[in-house]
């Protein structure tokens, strides 16, 4: 009897944060590697109980908003030399590799940047992409001919810097505004890197009544490479109407992050009045 064929369906997912059941967790989840090492080590772990097949290879990139505010990762396949791009000259040891159930591996990354590279900040992505187990596609039912199963594939992509020589870093803020949305405040910014490096900290925004009470508060990551205007919202459920001050501001603190990594620069704030009917 002849073997029956196999219908396979292939899910590419781009996450962040693998889903249970899937993909590799990925440390750290950003890259810094300098002039004078020229090397990082990044660290796979597969949760799961299939192996997982990796490849890793790099691209350039960076976060930016949509006309609504909503992040996204902006690529570009060829950059020019206008973008401070490292991805042609970073690669991963090995770029290939599987890694057993709940085990580890470290992977290398080396840097070859050209000779007489300007001083500077210079941005990749790295991709690990991860292929394992399989899932069978509910609501098919099987037959002796035709087997149905999901081939699961997750892109995690994360952010790598590398700097040679002093750096600095520092954003703008402007164009402060919000709208009422049902039950949040919708809070949009213009922000402008300035300086050397991209500006990676954190957004801290709070509604506060006429007593100087903190009512709403909002805590993000955020890094502005270049231009962005992102939107958050603060809950208002619950809140009586009447005025309230949005307090809004910038710093270079990340919780998340190794502090040796984070180039410090002056908080910024604004503030605008908010009226709730």
């Amino acid at each position: 009897m002849p073997r029956a064929p196999l219908v396979s369906l292939i899910l590419a997912l781009r996450a962040a944060v693998p889903l249970a059941g899937q993909g590799v967790l990925v440390a750290p989840h950003a890259i810094y590697i300098d002039h004078a090492r020229r090397s990082g080590t990044v660290t796979l772990y597969n949760p799961n109980p299939d192996p997982a097949e990796i490849t890793i290879w790099t691209a350039f990139g960076y976060p930016v908003s949509d006309s609504l505010g909503r992040f996204a990762l902006r690529t570009v396949d060829q950059p020019d030399s206008t973008l401070p791009s490292a991805a042609a000259w970073v690669q991963a040891f090995p770029r290939r590799l599987t890694i057993a159930p709940l085990q580890r591996q470290t992977v290398r990354l080396l840097a070859t940047p050209p000779a007489g590279l300007p001083d500077g900040e210079y941005w990749a992505r790295l991709i690990i992409s991860a292929r394992g187990g399989k899932v069978p596609v509910a609501g098919v039912a099987e037959t002796t001919a035709v087997r149905v199963q999901l081939n699961l594939v997750v892109n995690t992509n994360i952010g790598l810097a590398y700097r040679k020589g002093p750096l600095a870093t520092g954003v703008t803020l402007s164009k402060l505004r919000a709208r009422l949305v049902r039950d949040s405040v919708a809070v949009w910014s213009r922000l402008q890197r300035r300086e050397t490096a991209a500006y990676v900290g954190t957004v801290r925004a709070a509604l506060v009544d006429s007593t100087g009470k903190v009512r709403s508060t909002l805590s993000a990551p955020i890094a502005v490479y270049f231009v962005m205007e992102p939107r958050y919202a603060l809950s208002v459920a619950g809140l009586a109407p009447g005025s309230y001050w949005l307090r809004y501001e910038l710093v270079t603190d990340r919780e998340d992050l190794d502090p040796a990594v984070v180039l410090k620069a002056p908080a910024v704030r604004d503030s605008i009045l908010v009226r709730l009917p």
